[in-house]
C-alpha cells in the first residue's frame, strides 16, 4: 500500500531492500558476485543509499567465501539472500549440510582455508544457525564508512 506523498525511490524503515537467488555449480559463485555487485548498484541509486567503495569490495568478497563453501561442503544448491538492515548488507547463505564450519586457529604458515577468518575479520556480525534441514551463515557488512572516515567494521570502545 502507497503511503501518500511517501518517494518510493527512498529508503524507508517498514521497507526491505532485499534479493535472493538459489546457485548450484562452481561457474555459479561468479554470478554471485554479479549479484552482489547489482544490488549494491540498486540500493545506492534506487533506494538513495550510501554503499562505500570498501563495502562493495568486501560485500562481494563475502559472497564469494560463503557461496564458494556452501559448494563446496554441501550436496544441493544453496540460497544467497543480501538484505538492507541497520546500515548493513545481511549477507546469508543457506546450504543443506547441517555441520557448521569450525573457524581455524590463526596460523600464517597455513596454506588455504582462510576464508571464514576473512569474512569473521572483516564483517560487523557473523553467526551459524542450523536448520531443520541444513545451515544458515549471515554476515553483516557495514555499508557507509563513518563522518571521520573510519571503516565501517571498525568499532571504538
Amino acid at each position: 500500500m502507497d503511503t501518500p506523498g511517501k518517494n518510493e525511490s527512498q529508503p524507508s524503515a517498514d521497507r526491505s531492500v532485499a534479493v535472493s537467488a538459489p546457485f548450484q555449480g562452481s561457474e555459479d559463485i561468479a554470478a554471485a558476485r554479479d549479484l552482489a555487485r547489482s544490488f549494491l548498484s540498486d540500493v545506492r541509486l534506487v533506494h538513495g543509499m550510501a554503499v562505500s567503495a570498501r563495502a562493495e569490495v568486501i560485500v562481494q568478497l563475502v559472497v564469494s567465501e560463503l557461496v564458494t563453501n556452501a559448494r563446496k561442503y554441501a550436496p544441493s544448491p544453496c540460497l544467497l539472500t543480501l538484505e538492507v538492515r541497520e546500515g548493513a548488507v545481511e549477507v546469508t547463505v543457506w546450504d543443506s549440510e547441517p555441520c557448521l564450519p569450525v573457524p581455524q586457529a590463526s596460523d600464517p604458515g597455513r596454506v588455504g582455508q582462510h576464508g571464514l577468518e576473512i569474512v569473521v575479520a572483516v564483517c560487523r556480525s557473523f553467526e551459524m544457525h542450523r536448520e531443520p534441514v541444513g545451515k544458515r551463515i549471515t554476515a553483516a557488512v557495514v555499508l557507509a564508512d563513518d563522518a571521520v572516515g573510519d571503516q565501517g567494521g571498525d568499532q571504538v570502545c
